[in-house]
């Protein structure tokens, strides 16, 4: 506990960083007293309990598969971070778990006791009921433990714990990228004490009910693709024109999972109803970011910003922008390059699976920066020998730090922009056509949109 304590004000700077924007919808339901027991889907490994613990003031106690707990100093950050193993069948099946089926079920009747003595005293206990992590925008058949554990635990009590689970959805938009974007929903919590007659006549049975009524809950908070045709498309259309079909003046995460339920909505519509349009959208927006790609441009470099006759003050005041913000750049560039480089250089070299590579940059870049920062701190003691000049240093490598990469990327923006402005000098009449292919499939959406909203 006292190192979850401890840890836990470092994760929340660190998520925040990694994170460009982290939004919780509902959030009152995540403070509510407990005892709670939190069931979310499981796209990305470690950093699905970090998000969740960041938003409850209430400690969380996470149930995690056994395996990690087979290493000594793994098992020992597991436990100190508030976590209780799992015994999972299918790490039998495997071989990467060595107990026998009768020891894998008395040690499981250990874990589900210690989770009811921890409801007993009003605690959190987070689970996956899926079992296992993915990358996809799925959601994996759930196993029945998340519903045993809440109906065991009520039933200790006669159903008068006052056991809560609170089913909550985790959406990445791009969950591999730093600085991209998670959005928590969270569902109506279910009073486990609702299935206490169904429980006494056939606890199986209550089970699989309270199981369903998870799954239908989370379904209902995610954004879910059924294939990787599908989800390359509504991924293509949500980042490449995602700000021309969101209505609000103000765009929030709520409103991009909105516009991405929407469009897998409408492409299951077209798909059964009119295939051929939803074939001519797919063909032209392929060969659209084709031709894009090729080109070394992006959608947002090539769209207008406005009449051209603003176009070159505009330019002058971004370069004068620039301009005065580059020995700031500099400064921060020199001072926190090689800390935020390493972590995407290890994950890279650690592992293969896509769903280790966003807590491995996490974890290795608190290790970083924090090793950096510091070291470079004590250097400027070192040679100044005054505790002013140092506390001064120390608190601009993180502001500069920042400021540094937001400048790299208002300025890799600008890049672009000019290569546009130079293609169209040298090669007006592609890129004419492109504008052209661009504007049929903005109309295309838009009247797909009209379409399928018309059609109720």
């Amino acid at each position: 506990m006292l190192f979850y304590t401890v840890m836990k004000p470092l994760v929340q700077v660190a998520l925040r960083v990694f994170f460009r924007r982290l939004e919780v919808r509902h959030r009152e339901r995540l403070q509510g007293a407990g005892p709670l027991l939190i069931a979310s889907n499981h796209p990305n490994t470690l950093m699905d309990p970090l998000v969740a613990a960041i938003n409850r003031r209430q400690p969380i106690a996470f149930l995690a598969k056994s395996t990690f707990f087979q290493n000594p100093i793994l098992r020992a950050i597991m436990e100190s971070g508030n976590s209780i193993p799992i015994y999972r069948r299918q790490d039998l099946d495997t071989g990467a778990e060595t107990l026998t089926p009768a020891q894998l079920e008395a040690q499981n009747e250990k874990a589900f006791g210690r989770c009811y003595d921890y409801f007993d005293r009003g605690g959190t206990i987070m689970i996956f009921p899926e079992g296992t992590s993915v990358s996809e925008r799925r959601l994996r058949p759930l196993k029945t433990g998340a519903a045993r554990i809440a109906l065991g635990a009520e039933a200790r009590r006669n159903f008068q714990l006052g056991l809560r689970i609170l089913p909550l959805g985790i959406n990445y938009f791009d969950p591999q990228r730093f600085r991209s974007d998670v959005f928590i929903n969270l569902a109506e919590p279910i009073c486990v004490a609702d299935y206490a007659a169904q429980y006494r006549e056939n606890p199986e049975a209550a089970a699989e009910a309270l199981t369903e009524e998870i799954r239908t809950r989370l379904e209902a908070h995610l954004v879910i693709t059924v294939s990787d045709e599908e989800d390359e498309l509504i991924t293509q259309v949500e980042r490449t024109f995602g700000q021309h079909l969101i209505q609000d003046d103000e765009e929030t995460l709520y409103d991009n999972f909105l516009l991405s339920r929407t469009l897998l909505k409408a492409g299951r519509y077209f798909e059964q109803h009119e295939p051929a349009r939803l074939l001519e959208v797919r063909q032209r927006l392929h060969a659209y970011l084709q031709q894009l790609q090729q080109l070394g441009l992006t959608d947002d470099a090539l769209a207008a910003r406005g009449p051209s006759s603003h176009r070159g003050r505009r330019a002058a005041v971004a370069a004068g922008r620039l301009l005065l913000g580059l020995p700031v750049y500099v400064y921060g560039l020199i001072s926190s390059y090689l800390p935020y480089i390493i972590p995407s250089w290890v994950a890279r070299r650690a592992t293969s699976e896509v769903e280790f590579v966003a807590p491995i940059m996490l974890t290795v870049g608190m290790l970083s920066f924090t090793g950096f920062y510091l070291g470079q701190t004590a250097l400027v003691h070192h040679f100044t020998q005054d505790w002013r000049w140092t506390l001064l240093y120390f608190l601009s490598l993180p502001v500069s730090g920042f400021y540094a990469l937001g400048y790299a990327g208002t300025l890799h923006e600008r890049r672009r922009r000019l290569r546009a402005l130079r293609l169209f000098d040298s090669q007006r009449p592609t890129m004419e056509a492109l504008l052209r292919q661009r504007a049929t499939l903005l109309r295309l959406l838009r009247e797909a949109r009209e379409a399928y909203l018309a059609r109720r």
